[in-house]
């Protein structure tokens, strides 16, 4: 028996226009408007039998048809009209399973086809299709809250789809956009071969605890290396990040400084190998294949090249590169002496080995099957901020290579995590090293699927992250977003038949979302359930904290922070 069978009292309008998934339903009967809310769900008939289609509620409009005369008024020349947007059907009864709604089109309505309101008895039934796992798929099930229109009903995402099709996850700050971040974090780490990196750089997940959460830090001036510290040696970077970060492109000889150090390089690279007898690699690297060479070599190579002076007519004379490094080499000494940039320069030889890689690689990207904790949330809090997009791309474009030269077989699925989006994928780049940035996560987001690499965007400004990265993105959860620039983009991602449903952005609740997209069986307003962990994100009660007859602060100990760089 369906559970969308009605009496003829309980008809709210029939079909008045079709135009592709959007329906206009005329609605005789003014009482049947009363209770009637943008976001309700509508049942049409369909010409088939034991199937209904389903449609969201975007525009409930009243229009009066009379002249332009006041007295040619009447009454009874008003009618209703309903906007729908179609979003799937309904069928009694789908492969031997009874209640299936499924996110296809089967038919498309009938004009004066009857139209009815999903309330009551009928909405809890219909949403038990919604929030029932499908046959198959209790695996890749995740769990995030419960649809608003029905508190009792849990909302589900398809796992998969999540991850393979990249999701952005947007909202203003306080939305409870990082709660959302920790609940789905937290049902990855519970998985037997979970594989996640979130890249933290305020530091406020450090409250997700567990055997499958690890906790890593980008070394900060005075740390040591350790299991917990992550170094990132300045030989992985490819040879535009390092004149990203190291040459001066308004200088007249940025060209000759570039080309030296590009050959110095080639050459510190094949003396490193040639050292650790695997002279046979030497034909196949590249300035970017990710060997070490020694820095301190390297600048002397430049210094010599600097200084040098050559045979001429009748005595000796500047060299063709003399006094032309000058300004490049005292801006590479510069670096390397800066102690905020201790994880790129550190002198331990172990960051000079050759097995080094591998070992950084083993720890950020072994699954929990694999003796490894499933979930690495890396803490960017002490990188300093204008070179923050470069380190953190890095570590994104290390993964990247290692999981495209991995074979087929032996590739294994992670995810990236990036936490505020906006200071490292920027919509407009002002600096090289922004380009450089940018290069690793555009090509991400373009071929991350085929090797096994899902994306996150998360951001609490969605248009100041970059457009091609947002567009290729086919899942979005949205939350109170109250900038119109910010809601206008989104929008402008949504399909185009959810343009109205996305007018709920400014008025959702803290801890609300609106769920589009492949992984979501139906586009929902959903409340978010609270993490068992929550992120250290709380927003600070300003007149609370003000109203205390004491208050404990210690200027000086942030003062000394603030001086050596480190917390």
């Amino acid at each position: 028996m369906s559970i969308f069978e009605y009496t003829p009292e309980e008809l709210l309008g029939t079909v008045e226009s079709v135009d592709t998934s959007t329906v206009i339903v005329r609605v005789e009967d003014d009482d049947k408007l009363r209770g009637l809310q943008v976001n309700h769900l509508i049942s049409i008939q369909s010409s088939k039998i034991g199937q209904h289609l389903i449609g969201l509620v975007s525009k409930i409009i009243r229009k009066s048809a009379y002249s332009n005369s006041i007295a040619d008024f009447s009454p009874e020349l008003e009618f209703n009209i309903i906007k729908v947007i179609l979003i799937g059907t309904h069928f009694d009864r789908d492969v031997g399973k009874n209640n299936v709604f499924r996110r296809s089109l089967a038919t498309i309505p009938t004009i004066n086809a009857e139209c009815h309101l999903i309330h009551g008895d009928r909405l809890k039934q219909f949403m038990q299709a919604i929030s029932s796992i499908p046959e198959g798929e209790d695996a890749v099930s995740l769990q995030i809250g419960n649809y608003s229109i029905d508190e009792n009903a849990t909302a589900w995402l398809n796992g998969n789809k999540l991850f393979q099709r990249h999701a952005v996850i947007v909202g203003s700050t306080g939305s409870g956009k990082s709660w959302c971040v920790a609940k789905i974090l937290e049902q990855v780490a519970s998985l037997k071969s979970a594989d996640a990196i979130l890249f933290d750089i305020h530091g406020e997940y450090s409250t997700l605890q567990g055997d499958s959460f690890a906790h890593l830090k980008v070394a900060g001036p005075n740390d040591e290396m350790s299991d917990r510290m992550l170094f990132l040696p300045y030989w992985l970077l490819t040879y535009e990040e390092m004149l990203s970060l190291m040459l001066d492109r308004s200088d007249n000889n940025a060209p000759n400084q570039a080309m030296m150090f590009s050959s110095a390089v080639i050459e510190g690279k094949k003396e490193f190998l040639r050292n650790v007898n695997k002279a046979e690699m030497e034909a196949n690297i590249t300035l970017d294949s990710p060997v070490p060479y020694n820095l301190d070599m390297l600048i002397g190579t430049l210094k010599t090249k600097d200084t040098e002076m050559v045979p001429g007519a009748r005595s000796e004379k500047q060299g063709p590169y003399n006094g032309k490094l000058t300004r490049f080499i005292q801006r590479l000494e510069t670096k390397q002496k800066d102690k905020r940039l201790n994880f790129m320069f550190a002198s331990e030889d172990k960051l000079l080995s050759y097995d080094y890689m591998g070992e950084l690689c083993r720890k950020l990207m072994l699954p929990s099957s694999s003796g490894e904790k499933g979930v690495k949330i890396i803490d960017f809090s002490e990188v300093p901020s204008d070179i923050l997009p470069l380190i953190v791309s890095l570590i994104a474009r290390v993964i990247f290579s290692v999981q495209q030269w991995t074979t087929a077989e032996h590739r294994h699925p992670i995810a990236i995590f990036c936490d505020e989006a906006h200071l490292y994928i920027p919509a407009n780049t002002e600096k090289s090293i922004d380009d450089a940035s940018l290069v690793t996560f555009e090509r991400i987001s373009k071929e991350g699927r085929k090797y096994g690499i899902g994306l996150v965007v998360i951001s609490q400004r969605p248009s100041e992250v970059n457009r091609t990265v947002l567009s290729q993105s086919n899942n979005f959860i949205a939350m109170r977003l109250t900038n119109v620039d910010d809601q206008s983009v989104v929008k402008r991602l949504l399909p185009d038949s959810l343009g109205d449903y996305a007018e709920m952005l400014p008025i959702l609740d803290i801890g609300e979302a609106l769920v589009v997209g492949d992984a979501s069986l139906l586009p929902s307003r959903i409340r978010i359930t609270p993490p068992d962990m929550k992120p250290r994100s709380a927003t600070i009660d300003f007149w609370d904290e003000w109203s205390k007859e004491t208050t404990a602060m210690d200027i000086s100990s942030a003062i000394e922070a603030l001086r050596i760089q480190s917390k």
